[in-house]
């Protein structure tokens, strides 16, 4: 099944979800670090290994951290060619003042937001969708 491309559909049919918990990204020099835990994403850099864990998991292994975020995901498939999706999001959370890191699946784009922000976030989302339509 191949993804949506149509921005307006996109948009209108992004259904934002909050995923419940707290969610951190660390830098790992080794991935035995994670002692067998698969992180939700992950991501080689020259510095490290980025991996993105529910904070509980990232503090019982006793890794540092300094960003806390809520998980946001766009329920709409969206196709990993589509262009526009990524600047209307980040562009609609900007203007509320809201940071957004954003990751694509895929299937699904995924919002990491200041744990604080994630319900106002999503409704900003929302609304953006509404706009719409």
């Amino acid at each position: 099944m191949t993804g949506e491309t149509a921005l307006p559909t996109l948009l209108r049919s992004m259904q934002p979800v909050l995923n419940a918990g707290d969610y951190v990204f660390c830098c790992l020099q080794d991935r035995t670090q994670l002692q067998g835990l698969q992180p939700l994403g992950s991501f080689h850099e020259r510095e490290g290994l980025t991996v993105i864990l529910p904070r509980q998991q990232a503090e019982q292994l006793g890794l540092s951290f300094d960003y806390v975020a809520a998980w946001l995901t766009l329920e709409v498939h969206s196709a990993l060619s589509a262009v526009g999706l990524t600047a209307a999001v980040a562009s609609a959370l900007a203007e509320a003042g809201i940071s957004c890191n954003v990751i694509a699946g895929y299937y699904h784009d995924h919002l990491f937001v200041a744990a604080a922000d994630g319900p106002r976030a999503q409704a900003r989302l929302r609304q953006l969708a509404e706009q719409g339509e």
